[in-house]
């Protein structure tokens, strides 16, 4: 239906109210100016032509612009783009040793579209292990593809026939929209939460039942059918760790309704805190409905190599597993690159030993850095463990409280050479809250015009980490780092000049 309008607006007509009001759900930010008027695409791809937010103009904004300490020290610095940067040292060592260069034949020859069996039963055993499964996870029921994104897109078009629609809380990741929706023609219903701590919910959007059970009693009250629910656990943009008692009373409420239950744990290993625990759903000694519940993890957060395209699926299901099985042509993983993930994903020593122990102390020590500046600022944030985001609350920022605003304060950030998140690109449904990735290596930074800062321009600092072996050096750095910090903060050197001491 969406994609008939689209066709009806001849590619040249249409405001934005009226889009709306044909709902036509779009996402994210974008100009009617901008709808396409070529006659080449079909009516889904002047869409897929319109279908971007603050989020792809950010993205292009700063490949355009990419910020390099010597090449272009004034580009713009990425806190937009969830990645873990703390960690390249370790993983292009760990990638280049000689066990990963393999070429032979069956690499370079078309494979079992759900995977070369290698890396499948590879992946059921790391799942096994860092999921803490009561039992041996089975190869089989592994499905490999090219990265999260795919597997969304490849699931919601499984699950859902057009038109209708998958459960999701926001905020959220706001590019599973695109995922479910450019191929699938499947809608989003929200679950919005928001920042009051009312009635059942004890901390800041917190997810219960009760509001899952509204969302989908107020979709199925428009007509709209609800086939599936997704869950972010470790949730981006929020860092909630969902304790095991919650994860058992949403997949009891899917089963209640017969809803799949989509789960992205792609940050599991990503808890940088000991005091938090991850609990996965392949952890569970029973599932409600294993047949509709569907786990989905990827390399490129947990293992810092988002260029590395790789996405696995572990469900029950064999008859989605086979059905996702058919989407895999599209989607497929290069033999070599499926050797590699094998050979790391197997290399339980380096994980345990090297790599998560590093990888966590540097999340913790960035993410300490940030909140610690935060809280100097007197910024509100929510104060989590676990991924490479911070949300906080710019809300005081905002005059008038409004998404237009919000979206002004995002290009003076844009403007400024700093790349954040803004919460409409997440679906959130108080204006004024953002998300900044901690997990660079970026020694400083300093948010201000001509040098002054005012109640829009905040000064907001995120560490380099340094390594344990300088620890002199470090503390020597830290010290220095800090002094710079407090001198700019201050305003003792003003009151306190030369002709002053003398």
């Amino acid at each position: 239906q969406a994609l008939s309008e689209i066709a009806g607006m001849g590619g040249g007509g249409g405001s934005l109210q009226e889009m709306r009001a044909r709902r036509v759900d779009v996402h994210g930010f974008w100009n009617p100016g901008d709808f396409p008027r070529s006659p080449y695409p079909s009516a889904r791809g002047k869409l897929a032509n319109i279908f971007r937010g603050s989020t792809e103009e950010g993205y292009k904004a700063y490949h355009a612009d990419k910020y390099d300490e010597d090449k272009n020290p004034n580009g713009i610095i990425n806190f937009g783009t969830s990645e873990n940067k703390l960690c390249f040292d370790l993983m292009s060592k760990r990638l280049t040793q000689t066990d990963m260069n393999l070429m032979e034949p069956p690499l370079l020859q078309y494979p079992d579209w759900k995977g070369h069996m290698f890396l499948r039963e590879e992946v059921a055993r790391f799942l096994t292990y860092y999921c803490k499964a009561p039992a041996p996870l089975k190869a089989e029921n592994v499905i490999v593809l090219n990265g999260c994104g795919s597997l969304f897109s490849a699931l919601a078009t499984v699950l859902c026939d057009p038109g209708e629609a998958v459960l999701i809380a926001t905020p959220f990741y706001g590019d599973i929209t695109q995922s479910v929706f450019l191929y699938g023609n499947v809608k989003l219903v929200y679950a919005y939460l928001d920042s009051k701590i009312t009635g059942t919910s004890t901390r800041p959007f917190q997810l219960t039942v009760e509001k899952l059970e509204k969302a989908l009693q107020d979709a199925r009250a428009e007509g709209v059918a609800v086939r599936a629910l997704i869950l972010l656990n470790p949730q981006n943009p929020l860092g909630d760790i969902y304790s095991l008692s919650e994860l058992r009373d949403y997949l009891e409420f899917a089963k209640r309704h017969e809803l799949h239950v989509i789960v992205d744990e792609i940050y599991m290993l990503s808890v940088f805190d000991e005091s938090a625990t991850f609990h996965s759903v392949l952890g569970m000694d029973r599932l409600p409905d294993p047949q509709r519940t569907h786990v989905m993890w990827g390399i490129s957060k947990d293992f810092a190599v988002s260029g590395i395209r790789f996405g696995t699926l572990y469900t029950e299901n064999q008859d989605v597993a086979n059905a996702v099985a058919s989407l895999c042509y599209f989607h497929g993983v290069c033999g070599p690159v499926q050797h590699k993930v094998a050979q790391l994903l197997r290399d339980r020593d380096w994980i345990n030993q090297v790599y998560l122990r590093a990888n966590h102390a540097r999340l913790k020590a960035a993410h300490t850095y940030v909140t610690d500046e935060l809280k100097t600022l007197g910024v509100p944030f929510l104060n989590r463990n676990a991924g490479f985001f911070v949300w906080i609350d710019f809300r005081k920022y905002l005059r008038t409280g409004t998404f237009e605003e919000e979206m002004l304060l995002w290009r003076r950030f844009l403007d400024n050479k700093v790349l954040l998140s803004c919460g409409k690109a997440f679906e959130c449904s108080e204006p004024g809250w953002f998300r900044i990735i901690f997990a660079d290596k970026t020694h400083r930074l300093q948010l201000d015009q001509d040098g002054k800062a005012d109640s829009t321009d905040e000064v907001i600092f995120v560490s380099r980490h340094q390594e344990p072996t300088c620890a002199g050096s470090s503390n020597l750095g830290d010290l220095i780092g800090l002094l710079q910090q407090q001198m700019r903060s201050s305003d003792w050197l003003q009151k306190n000049t030369a002709e002053q001491f003398a």
